[in-house]
């Protein structure tokens, strides 16, 4: 079943479509985790102060914006949330335009909408509608307490939200600075009949199945190689992969419900790290040294010799 991470409505003028928020996309990807070469630690982040060096406790640390060069303003933690905008839970389309008139480097995140409690024919009524207009809708919608501008589009025979930029957020191309001979070439007949020839020898259909993050790849293959080489290192420090997948989706299901019922949801971070300090886990033991080996086998004949002692011996300590 897809995951839903959000539900509400798409809204414009009376119209009200129940809807439910699916993820379009999946991120992919290797995450690298440092560790200590000497002996195989993790290493993690710290909070420290950048002038004295010191470690700072979270409840020391204030936000500040940078006003002008030295100077902080301080910005409390209910000043944010008072600034965030009210979630409502629905997508307001406030505009219809032309689905072509909107530059592909405004978009941001695609999410599918799926019709929500009996919302089937109206979702349907506006696909088609959007469909045989050629337009979009543009809409106002907050989600995880942050404003966005969104469009609604058709999708097959499913809708589509998209997250945007703002306009502040992408540059002109007027940024390039382009020279006169990029803007307004002089190019010779003969020149663009053979770069129009080239790309329709190259023309094919797009198969985005077909293209491969070749980072990736090579690295999971090595991943490979050097385990079944047995070039494996014993990592010190608690496991935190499990505990960390399985707090995101407890999180989410508490954002949900807190989204639902309007009140402000913890946020990732602050759950998966009261969970982590709920059920610390025991760290893997490092191979033995012989120096190690020595220093046990001393402590066991030791701990022996001690068992052997008489108990008339034993009762004189205790007694001393």
């Amino acid at each position: 079943m897809p995951r839903t991470i959000w539900k509400g409505a798409v809204s414009f003028g009376l119209v009200h479509i129940p809807v439910a928020l699916v993820p379009a996309t999946t991120r992919q990807g290797i995450d690298f985790d440092w560790l200590d070469k000497r002996s195989m630690d993790r290493v993690g982040y710290k909070r420290i102060n950048k002038t004295t060096g010191d470690d700072i406790e979270s409840e020391n640390i204030v936000k500040g914006v940078e006003y002008e060069k030295g100077h902080y303003v301080v910005i409390s933690d209910d000043e944010i949330k008072g600034a965030h905008p009210k979630a409502t839970q629905t997508v307001d389309i406030v505009a219809f335009v032309d689905a072509k008139d909107i530059s592909f480097l405004y978009i941001d995140t695609p999410y599918y909408l799926t019709p929500d409690r009996r919302g089937e024919k109206v979702y349907a009524l506006l696909r088609e509608t959007l469909i045989q207009t050629g337009k979009v809708g543009i809409a106002n919608v907050v989600l995880r307490n942050k404003q966005h501008l969104a469009v609604v589009m058709p999708l097959g025979k499913a809708l589509v939200m998209n997250t945007l930029r703002w306009a502040d957020e992408v540059r002109g191309v007027e940024y390039l600075e382009l020279k006169d001979e990029a803007l307004d070439p002089d190019l010779a007949d003969r020149e663009l009949d053979m770069a129009k020839r080239l790309v329709e020898d190259m023309t094919e259909k797009w198969k985005p199945e077909q293209y491969k993050d070749t980072f990736q790849d090579q690295i999971m293959d090595l991943v490979e190689k050097k385990a079944r080489e047995g070039k494996l290192e014993a990592v010190g420090g608690p496991e935190e992969a499990v505990d960390r997948r399985s707090a995101d989706v407890i999180d989410l299901t508490e954002l949900l419900k807190r989204s639902l019922a309007g009140k402000p949801a913890k946020s990732p971070a602050a759950s998966t790290d009261e969970k982590a300090d709920d059920t610390p886990e025991k760290a893997p033991a490092k191979p033995k040294t012989a120096a190690s080996k020595a220093k046990t086998s001393k402590s066991t004949t030791s701990s022996s010799r001690t068992r052997k002692a008489p108990a008339a011996a034993s009762k004189s300590k205790k007694a001393s």
